[in-house]
């Protein structure tokens, strides 16, 4: 799963970062979604089989870990991709 660019991101390349959250299921990965989609200026893929979540952003990393956990479900920082 792929969002698109938000914002005025325009063709610059940010920061690509790997998360783990615990999803378990599609409802999970759209709660991810919907927090990623309304902080907005990020791009990010959903890896759901290995509960991972790949997010290009300029985004200090703990504001995404911040906005993951809003889902409800664990969410670490593993690093930089």
């Amino acid at each position: 799963m792929t969002s698109p660019l938000w914002g005025s991101i325009g063709k610059q390349y940010f920061p690509k970062h790997e998360f783990f959250v615990d999803m378990t299921c599609e409802g999970c990965s759209g709660a991810v979604t919907r927090v990623l989609n309304k902080l907005g200026g990020v791009q990010f893929d959903i890896d759901l089989p290995n509960k991972k979540v790949f997010i290009e952003s300029d985004k200090d990393t703990d504001v995404l870990l911040e906005t993951l956990k809003k889902t409800g479900k664990a969410a670490n920082y593993i690093g930089p991709k």
